[in-house]
């Protein structure tokens, strides 16, 4: 018996210049986090990424997702006068 492996939402990560922030998280959310990279590292048949370089792309998928965030982003772009 043959088992399918669920993708998970987050794939190869994007070499981009990055910006700089800090930010404390709860204990339980690193630990899951450290698990996630761990998880992706096997999905992909490499080492476990560096947790932190899996929140970038983690929330630009929680936003791309968010359907009233991109309602009101579009509302809003569509109102400011751009540069």
């Amino acid at each position: 018996m043959q088992r399918t492996m669920e993708k998970l939402k987050l794939g190869a990560l994007e070499d981009d210049k990055p910006v700089k922030i800090s930010v404390e998280l709860p204990a339980q959310v690193h630990r899951d986090l450290v698990a996630y990279a761990q998880a992706l590292g096997h999905e992909l048949g490499k080492g476990a990424p560096d947790p932190a370089k899996l929140i970038p792309p983690m929330l630009a998928r929680f936003m791309a997702t968010d359907r009233v965030f991109l309602k009101r982003r579009k509302t809003q772009s569509s109102i400011s006068p751009r540069d």
